[in-house]
């Protein structure tokens, strides 16, 4: 079993920065891909961004050109640089983590991020 908890979540005005920070632990070695989901009220979680064990990235098109993933392999932590926010980011973020051999996902409890106008 795999355990991911956020940080760094808040509240930020319009074009400014937040760094979340998602720590794993348990039996990393299962996990492959990991990543960034949002959820915003009345709306469906959505992939923000995803980073696989290699390195590749994958990023959701509203988020292109702002936000960045990185992953720490020796640290177990999977962070995303959000920058020029706007408030139509404003959502609850979930890390996510992908079992290699299965494909189940595992979630974070999520950290919310709050971009006032």
């Amino acid at each position: 079993q795999v355990q991911l908890v956020e940080s760094g979540g808040g509240l930020v005005q319009a074009g400014g920065s937040l760094r979340l920070s998602c720590a794993a632990s348990g039996n990393i070695a299962s996990v492959n891909s990991m990543g960034w989901y949002r959820q915003a009220p009345g709306k469906q979680r959505e992939l923000v961004a995803a980073i696989g064990s290699g390195g590749s990235t994958n990023y959701g098109d509203s988020v292109k050109g702002r936000f960045t993933i990185s992953r720490d392999n020796a640290k177990n932590t999977v962070d995303l640089q959000m920058n020029s926010l706007k408030p139509e980011d404003t959502a609850v973020y979930y890390c996510n983590g992908r079992y290699r051999y299965s494909g189940m996902d595992v979630w974070g409890k999520g950290t919310l991020v709050t971009v006032s106008s």
